[in-house]
C-alpha cells in the first residue's frame, strides 16, 4: 500500500470519529435540554439585541 491509501484510511477514520462525536453530542444535548427549550426563540432575541447594539455603536 502506498501513502495515499494510508491517507484515505486516516480520512475515513477521522470522519467516523467526527460522526461519532456528533451523535454523542446530539444524545447528550437531547437528554440535557427539553424540546421546548431547544426550539425556543431565545437565540433570536439575543441576535436581535446584538444587531441593535451594532447599529447604535
Amino acid at each position: 500500500m502506498d501513502l495515499w491509501n494510508y491517507l484515505e484510511y486516516a480520512a475515513w477514520g477521522a470522519s467516523a470519529l467526527f460522526g461519532l462525536f456528533i451523535v454523542l453530542n446530539w444524545i447528550k444535548t437531547d437528554s440535557t435540554y427539553s424540546e421546548e427549550f431547544l426550539t425556543s426563540s431565545r437565540e433570536g432575541e439575543l441576535e436581535a439585541l446584538t444587531e441593535e447594539q451594532h447599529h447604535r455603536g
